[in-house]
């Protein structure tokens, strides 16, 4: 494999076809797209990730993420670090690149017997806080009393422009069209979404939000974001313009609940991301 050494700030691509002379631009390209890119020891796939002076590039044979960040492990539960890309379970395309997979494989190193059951669920392009159950028990008493169990749920976004109104709450009810495109509407026939948020940074083209969800609707973060008309950042699917970390600028940060067998309030928190620090 091959390392190089990053000396100016530049978009992903642009330095890899100056580092890379002598092969075709859609070679290159194919490079991102096969996962044979680390950056900073994470694959990166987005041509216009934006690189700093100092990240380390490495190109070799074709990645597969399977390391896993591990947050809390116990006998009922397991909780990780999702990275952004991956998908929380398996869908009709892909059954093996997802978080679901990987934790069920690590366990079963462990124990061939041992089972692993989804709780709840991360948007493919959303990092961090997700939790899986190990056995079926458990899985039934968190999703029949998720709202009273979880008793706190928090994600850090990157949302487009500065707010004026520096914390607030935004309530509507959530239906979704055929093509899976969630929208918010005054029909109560929808479900209901409840998101608070609170400005933490800010400059002249991007805010860094603090949010808490009273429900946990799908998108709910992105359309309430898209409501306000400051859309969060690389989501193109709710009328974002830019993507200036090269991902979707949302990341579950901190996950509260009562644990299911011992009763003990427990806190689970994943680390901003560097590429959200960087942008401020």
């Amino acid at each position: 494999m091959n390392r190089f050494n990053v000396d100016q700030d530049s978009p992903l691509l642009a330095y890899l076809f100056a580092i890379m002379p002598k092969r075709s631009k859609k070679d290159v390209k194919n490079l991102l797209s096969k996962k044979m890119i680390l950056v900073n020891n994470q694959m990166q796939t987005q041509f216009n990730y934006p690189l700093k002076k100092g990240d380390v590039i490495t190109i070799g044979q074709r990645q597969v993420q399977t390391h896993l960040d591990i947050l809390y492990e116990d006998q009922e539960l397991i909780v990780i670090n999702k990275p952004s890309g991956l998908l929380s379970m398996a869908s009709e395309k892909e059954k093996e690149k997802t978080a679901y997979h990987q934790v069920r494989q690590y366990l079963k190193e462990k124990d061939p017997k041992s089972m692993i059951f989804i709780v709840h669920r991360l948007d493919q392009f959303t990092s961090g806080v997700l939790m899986f159950a190990k056995n079926e028990k458990i899985k039934n008493m968190l999703q029949e009393k998720w709202n009273d169990i979880v008793t706190k749920r928090g994600y850090l976004a990157i949302v487009e422009g500065e707010l004026k109104k520096k914390q607030g709450t935004i309530q509507s009810y959530l239906k979704e069209t055929k093509t899976q495109m969630v929208y918010s509407s005054h029909d109560q026939s929808g479900k209901l979404a409840i998101t608070h948020y609170q400005v933490k940074k800010s400059n002249s083209r991007y805010s860094l939000l603090e949010i808490y969800l009273d429900t946990g609707r799908k998108n709910q973060i992105r359309v309430h974001m898209q409501d306000l008309h400051h859309p969060i950042a690389g989501d193109t699917k709710y009328k974002a313009k830019t993507n200036p970390i090269g991902r979707l600028g949302l990341h579950s940060h901190i996950l509260e609940l009562i644990h299911p067998v011992t009763q003990k309030k427990m806190t689970f928190e994943a680390a901003m991301p560097e590429s959200f620090k960087r942008l401020f």
